[in-house]
Order: C-alpha cells, then structure tokens, then sequence
C-alpha cells in the first residue's frame, strides 16, 4: 500500500538538513530502485524552486510499503530525524487514485 509521509521542519534547520542530504536522498533512491517511490520532495519555505536561505519548511514523501508500521520505522530511521532536521513527521495510508 502507498503511504504519505509528511514532515515539518524545525526552524533553522537549513545547515542541518544539507549536513545530511545526501543520506536522506541515498534512501530515497533505493526506495526509487526498488520501484516503490512514488514522489518525494521538500517545501520550499518561499514561493521559488530554490529558497536559497529561506530553506524549507518540510518534506512530502509517498512510498509503497507493507504496512503503516513499516511506514513509520522507516520515516523515524530518516537522518533528517535523526539530525534534528523535523519538528514532527506524520504517516498515513494513500490510495492513489490519478493519474
């Protein structure tokens, strides 16, 4: 089943967030790799593609897993949580209906 992942930065968490994206982006290439990434990406804390200083204010994230536990260990194992880079971060089922 899809499940939406949805985080809220901290504020400030901009340095923290690139200290770690690239294991952030790596796990989310072997969700993509192994076909179950549906979409992921940031929020921009200002209405451009880059913020630049600004930052983000979190991160959407859709992804196929077994269940809403594995969802939730999974979202919790982020280093963007572990680097303090989410305030909180909410799972729930998707059912994807378009396209």
């Amino acid at each position: 089943m899809w499940y939406v992942i949805n985080a809220t930065d901290n504020e400030g968490s901009l340095e923290r967030r690139l200290s770690v994206r690239a294991r952030h982006l790596a796990r989310l290439q072997e969700l993509q790799n192994q076909g179950r990434l549906l979409l992921a990406g940031p929020y921009p804390a200002v209405d451009s593609n880059d913020p630049g200083p600004a930052g983000f204010t979190g991160s959407l994230i859709v992804a196929e897993f077994d269940s809403l536990e594995d969802a939730q260990s999974w979202a919790n194992a982020d280093p963007y949580v572990e680097a303090g880079v989410y305030a909180g971060v909410s799972v729930k089922p998707f059912r994807k209906v378009l396209p």
